[in-house]
């Protein structure tokens, strides 16, 4: 998406119905981008730290029962299953901008265009594409190598007849 459209798209909002359908979708990924911030804070790490130490100290008076056992694995649980949605959803939506951005740097550039989503491709196709650049990156080396060997060669000479 050129820069013009990608403003244009920011800045016009789209009541459709497609747009309208996807409002559980946004309310879903704004949630999931806040938790995801909020559960990488040291003060979170903490609160959470603290909720150990604090299971951890009522064992005796609970007397390390199978209750006492099982509210930290439910807990611990919940969460865990509950934040591979969340961190999920927000790795999903950093990587498809961070695609769209490189699509875009890809077009304006003098690089392939060709290159532009790629990343729909299978892994072989991938692999096969990967190993296609790297021959071409070996090959441009050597060229680049060849060209500096000439330079040099070049400049003795020109050295030897001046001087």
């Amino acid at each position: 998406m050129c820069r013009t459209c990608f403003v244009e798209a920011a800045v016009v909002p789209d009541h459709s119905k497609a747009d309208q359908a996807n409002g559980f979708a946004r309310f879903f990924g704004d949630i999931a981008n806040k938790t995801s911030q909020a559960a990488g804070r040291a003060s979170t790490f903490m609160l959470a730290s603290g909720v150990v130490v604090i299971w951890a100290v009522t064992g005796p008076l609970f007397k390390y029962s199978d209750t006492w056992q099982l509210v930290i694995n439910t807990g611990t649980t919940i969460v865990t299953f509950l934040m591979v949605f969340l961190i999920q959803n927000s790795q999903n939506r950093d990587s498809a901008a961070i695609q769209v951005k490189l699509d875009e740097l890809i077009r304006v550039s003098a690089a392939h265009n060709s290159f532009v989503g790629i990343e729909h491709l299978t892994d072989e196709q991938l692999e096969e594409i990967r190993s296609k650049c790297e021959l071409r990156a070996q090959a441009e080396k050597v060229g680049e190598d060849s060209v500096q060997r000439t330079g040099e060669k070049a400049r003795r000479a020109a050295d030897k007849a001046v001087g």
